[in-house]
């Protein structure tokens, strides 16, 4: 109690909000980068941190579906949860247990946030399939991107609309160099067919015969998407297989009480048996990260 109403002393005396709270977070997850770590990111010799991209994909996704203000709120509710979880552990006795559940609480409401963008990305790449075939289709026909690209706009839906309107505005308004307004453009969506595409796509403008590699690259959305409905029961059993195994093993500790006191006591007051709680709970979360990680959608990747 004395640290919850010290935290909220210093919320209260700081003035500190969510947006104070998110910009925090964001500087530590994604530092001010040096010259030369910018250079080998354009270079493609240095890649972002994993947690960084998902942050900022969220980050994004929020923001394209009119959600921009909810970003704060996660991040805000993260530090409040992770807080949480270092008290209930202290309330449990358990101090080993901290580092796990300070991770898993604090990473529930980015979680609760990436399920209900899910929607959002699964309408990315279904509109993201058709704008490139019918674009692809005008550009072949046209040999000017950027007439294949306006006068294809009016049949483009949100949320790829965006990214195809400020590419058009950007070439047209801003310079006349179609090559970076294509270079720009291309790193608005997360999608490496699509950036192969916007490659191709400047090889065009100083090559016309590339325009025969344009369409066996749309091509590869509609393989990855036919994939992915075949594999989608296939993986929900693994998933499912592997929930039911962390049931099981978390519900050794009630069976455990119900079948010898003296053994359940050991394992939740003894120093032994908090580190074996510690350890197994660790366990858990990095087995249940990858399996997230081989069960996601397949991705195509070059």
């Amino acid at each position: 109690m004395v640290f919850l109403l010290l935290a909220a002393g210093i919320i209260l005396v700081f003035g500190l909000t969510p947006d104070d709270v998110t910009n925090d977070v964001m500087r530590m997850l994604s530092p001010k980068k040096t010259l030369r770590e910018k250079v080998l990111l354009a270079q493609g010799r240095k890649k972002s941190r994993k947690l960084t991209q998902e942050i900022l994909h969220i980050r994004d996704a929020l923001n394209a579906t009119g959600k921009a203000k909810s970003f704060s709120l996660v991040c805000a509710a993260s530090v409040l949860m992770l807080v949480a979880g270092c008290i209930v552990c202290v309330m449990l006795g358990n101090y080993f247990l901290i580092p796990v559940a300070a991770v898993v609480f604090a990473a529930v409401p980015f979680l609760a946030a990436r399920k209900s963008i899910g929607d959002y990305d699964k309408q990315v790449r279904e509109e993201l399939e058709t704008a490139l075939s019918i674009i692809t289709t005008s550009y072949i026909r046209t040999d000017d991107i950027v007439n294949a690209v306006q006068e294809n706009l009016t049949y483009l839906k949100p949320p790829i609309t965006d990214v195809f309107t400020a590419f058009v505005s950007d070439a047209l308004y801003v310079s006349s160099d179609t090559k970076r307004a294509l270079r720009n453009m291309r790193e608005k969506v997360d999608n490496e067919i699509f950036r192969e595409w916007c490659e191709a796509l400047i090889g065009c403008q100083d090559d016309r015969v590339l325009k025969d590699t344009l369409l066996p690259i749309v091509g590869k959305l509609t393989d990855v998407r036919i994939v992915n409905n075949e594999l989608t029961t296939m993986l929900g059993a693994v998933r499912n297989e592997y929930w039911t195994m962390v049931l099981m093993v978390i519900g050794n500790i009630p069976l455990m009480y119900m079948l010898n006191r003296d053994w359940f006591r050991s394992l939740i007051y003894t120093i032994p048996g908090k580190v074996t709680l510690a350890l197994v709970s660790a366990v858990i979360v990095v087995t249940s990260v990858l399996m997230m990680k081989y069960t996601k959608p397949v991705e195509y990747k070059r």
